[in-house]
This record gives structure tokens, sequence and C-alpha cells, in this order.
């Protein structure tokens, strides 16, 4: 895994933070200047995969990385982005976060198709959802 060999140092990367569960570098395929990735030092494949302590470490750096990507990126906002799967857009099999500088003239875009519930669907998910979480205590 090239992530796994980026937290080994096995191959050099432009690493700007890192812990003992973590590590944040600049993304080689940057959306925009400054993009940055937050993988765990542990092989996992995405969330589903992480205990929740592992997942909380991976993202407690998130705030700092933020800020700083502000700082020298100058950027107005950001996106925080999990993709988790191949479906999903994840390219490398190793979770990984990313923190995108965003500019209101960037021409990035997002596709947000939002949509809404069949009548009575909605109780339908929350219910699912409920029981299925409730299971998992």
């Amino acid at each position: 895994c090239i992530f796994c060999k980026i937290a080994a140092k096995e191959i050099p990367a432009g690493i700007i933070h890192e812990d003992e569960s973590c590590v944040a570098f600049l993304d080689v395929s940057p959306l925009a200047e400054g993009h940055v990735l937050v993988i765990p030092r542990e092989h996992r494949v995405s969330p589903v995969d992480m205990s929740p302590a592992e997942c909380g470490a991976l993202f407690l750096s998130v705030p700092k990385l933020s800020r700083a990507l502000i700082e020298v990126t100058g950027a107005e906002g950001f996106n925080v982005l999990l993709n988790s799967g191949r479906v999903s857009g994840q390219v490398v099999m190793h979770a990984h976060v990313h923190l995108i500088p965003r500019r209101s003239d960037d021409g990035l875009g997002y596709r947000w198709n939002a949509g809404e519930y069949p009548a009575g669907r909605d109780a339908e998910v929350l219910e699912a959802y409920r029981k299925v979480l409730a299971d998992q205590r």
C-alpha cells in the first residue's frame, strides 16, 4: 500500500504533520494548491475497519491542519472529504481524509443532487438505523 509506505517513510512524501496515530501530507495530485491527505498509520481501508478510538485519533489533527490550510493557502473555506469504497471515488484503499482548500472562483464545484423521501419512507429508514445501532451496543 502506497500510504503504508509513506507512513513508514519508505517512500518520500511532503509530510506536514505526524503523530503516533496519523500522518498528514500534501496530495501529489491536488485538486487545489495545499490539498492535504490525513491517513491512519495502521492500514485500514475505511472507517468501517476502524475502532472508534482509531477513527477519533485520525480526526484529532483535522482542526489544527484546517487552521494551517487556511493560513498557508489563503483559502476562503475548505472541504473535509473521506471517500469509502471505489463507488464513492476511493482510489487508494487505505483510509484517508482530504482537506481541500476552496475559493469562490476555483471552478471545482460539487454536485449535490438533493432528493426527498417518498411518503413514509423516511420513518422506515429512521427505524432501520435505530435498530441496527441498538444492536451494535
